[in-house]
């Protein structure tokens, strides 16, 4: 990845807070994530499709639901990136981390948010 690629792709708010989002959780799904950015599912989704296309994220699924988190193999420097953005930007996520932590732990979670949209 070079930096160009990176920048531009953190660059919008909800990418990069999506990004800081998941670094802080490890991994999440669609259906966490928005409920935690208070975004409708499509844009949520388009977003995460882009990040995923630049290489910043990978994805596991998991029957039906798809867990998004930071791509291990970025070089170093992007990892250092993005620690040193969330170390130095954690205003910029209070409210949504605030929000998941509202609604407990998986599997409780899961439960309230992914199985209530199917």
């Amino acid at each position: 990845m070079d930096a160009l690629t990176l920048f531009k792709c953190l660059a919008e708010e909800t990418r990069l807070k999506t990004v800081l989002l998941i670094r802080d959780q490890g991994e999440l799904c669609v259906c966490e994530l928005t409920s935690a950015l208070e975004l409708s599912q499509p844009k949520v989704s388009r977003h995460l499709a882009q990040l995923r296309d630049c290489g910043l994220l990978t994805t596991r699924r998991v029957g039906q639901w798809v867990y998004y988190s930071i791509n291990g193999e970025l070089p170093d420097w992007v990892h250092a990136v993005i620690e040193n953005t969330a170390d130095d930007n954690g205003q910029l996520t209070a409210c949504c981390c605030k929000r998941l932590l509202a609604m407990g732990d998986r599997p409780q979670r899961n439960r309230q948010l992914c199985e209530a949209t199917t």
